[in-house]
């Protein structure tokens, strides 16, 4: 899977812009309207990348989508998401048709940045994705008052010739993730309230899933593998997968494997050949049989598209 982190991302869509920390902190605004320019790191991310580092999206206007490890996330109006880093990220193409029509608010940072406030958003974020059907926060009336007051003055901050920018972000950044925890916590206990603990332990057996599939993928295709890591029989894991997502265990494997095949031939120079022994593969005609039953192209033909 291509890694990428702040500098290869704004490498990639070509973006400058004076509301940032060097490589660590980028604020951004992207709407077809008025910030086309802001908009080319989004167009960046339609094709899936693991992101080193985090992203907070604020939705001011519209809806769009956006995948997170193969599931996919309808994001409302008046809506906060959080990235971690880790996560295999993507915005959809499907979503460029009405994007003329949204307003959104993104915020790049470093986890470097991150670790220098002392917050720690993944456990919160894994719990929403673990007991939600959505893990983005809807903002009420008050804190989206507040999220733009805190927008204004940060791009203040960081067009102005202040020399410690730095902390000042990372202050106003803390602050207001104190400010929005109680109305995080409210949302996350009515979610856990909608759940009866059968689908909870259903939820986290497919986290815990999908968290294996992530990292052995390449190497390991099999439900018995990921059964054993799970401390459980194949047969029960399957079941749970299926009445979890709606998909089964073997499908979740495909798809990790098909991406990253697809990322290792747009991204990297490898041969086809040395692409099947990064993935484990017994041979290329093995390998070209898979891909084209899941894709409809051969490895060539998918490499030449691009």
């Amino acid at each position: 899977m291509q890694t990428i982190d702040i500098p290869q991302l704004l490498k990639l869509s070509n973006h400058m812009d004076d509301y940032s920390l060097g490589q660590d902190f980028v604020l951004g605004e992207a709407s077809g309207c008025f910030h086309p320019r802001d908009s080319r790191i989004l167009q960046t991310l339609q094709y899936p990348v693991r992101f080193d580092g985090y992203i907070l999206f604020y939705l001011r206007k519209g809806s769009f989508s956006i995948d997170f490890n193969l599931s996919t996330y309808h994001v409302k109006e008046h809506s906060l998401l959080v990235s971690v880093p880790g996560n295999i990220i993507s915005i959809p193409l499907d979503n460029s048709e009405h994007m003329a029509e949204t307003d959104i608010v993104y915020v790049l940072f470093s986890k470097e940045f991150m670790s220098s406030l002392h917050l720690d958003f993944n456990a919160a974020f894994k719990e929403s994705l673990r007991i939600m059907n959505n893990p983005s926060i809807s903002l009420t009336e008050e804190y989206r008052a507040l999220a733009e007051s805190y927008l204004s003055l940060g791009k203040q901050v960081l067009h102005s010739g202040q020399l410690n920018k730095r902390q000042i972000i990372g202050s106003l950044l803390s602050s207001l993730t104190y400010l929005s925890a109680e109305l995080w916590e409210e949302q996350l206990a009515a979610a856990r309230e909608e759940n009866n603990h059968s689908s909870v332990r259903k939820n986290q057996i497919l986290e815990q899933f999908i968290a294996a599939v992530t990292e052995h993928h390449n190497a390991e295709r099999g439900m018995q593998f990921y059964a054993d890591k799970l401390n459980l029989t194949p047969k029960y894991l399957s079941k749970i997968i299926k009445e979890a997502s709606g998909r089964s265990g073997p499908e979740w494997i495909d798809d990790f494997v098909i991406l990253e095949a697809k990322n290792l031939l747009r991204y990297s120079n490898m041969s086809i050949k040395e692409v099947v022994f990064a993935l484990n593969f017994p041979n290329p005609s093995v390998f070209h049989k898979y891909f084209k039953a899941h894709t409809g192209q051969t490895p060539t033909e998918y490499r030449k598209g691009f």
